[in-house]
């Protein structure tokens, strides 16, 4: 009869079985309470706000504890070096107290890790640089407009020693032409003068 009771005041729910923690996920803060409990007995957790001899309920909610531990989680943003008191209640094995030494939060509250998201801004300065490839395009229309003034040099004929040197490739074929032309047109003239003087014979 004492060892059955004994093994059943072992598995009986105890308030030593309760641990809590406050930690961030991402930049948000929570406070955790793990239930190691291998009975599974039902217990209500109660988060208290304590400051300035005040206390603020932030929430409360059930655990079932577990051998390897059920763990509950209240989302709080809570400010450094703040103090929680943690309380515990079942019907069951009349645990009604508070987890000794209760939460003290770190030193650095959680919102310090949103300035790691400032450098986002930096991939702005990258969308200026496909605007210059953009720049680049527009000079090479513009060397296409330089590229128009080759026309005004074979305007500049007029100017002889510039044609000497440069565009007499160009009117050479003009005046070969011309010179084709005349020679032609003397061979019909003397093609003609042949056949008239032959008619008068």
């Amino acid at each position: 009869m004492l060892a059955v009771g004994a093994a059943g005041t072992a598995s009986a729910c105890n308030i030593s079985e309760f641990t809590a923690a406050a930690s961030c996920t991402g930049d948000k803060g929570v406070i955790t309470v793990t239930d190691k409990d291998s009975s599974g007995t039902p217990a209500t957790v109660t988060v208290f706000l304590q400051s300035n001899g005040s206390e603020k309920e932030i929430g409360s909610q059930v655990v079932k504890g577990t051998g390897e531990g059920a763990t509950i989680t209240f989302e709080e943003n809570w400010a450094p070096n703040a103090t929680y008191r943690i309380h515990v209640k079942t019907d069951k094995y009349n645990v009604d107290e508070d987890i000794k030494g209760g939460v003290t939060t770190p030193a650095t509250a959680c919102a310090t890790e949103k300035p790691t998201e400032k450098p986002t801004p930096s991939a702005t300065p990258t969308s200026p640089a496909p605007s210059t490839p953009a720049e680049s395009a527009k000079p090479s229309a513009s060397t296409s407009t330089s590229a128009a003034p080759a026309p005004a040099n074979s305007a500049s004929p007029a100017g002889d020693s510039n044609l000497a040197e440069t565009g007499a490739d160009s009117n050479t074929g003009l005046f070969a032409g011309i010179a084709a032309a005349l020679v032609v047109a003397g061979g019909g003239v003397v093609f003609a003068l042949r056949k008239r003087g032959g008619a008068k014979a």
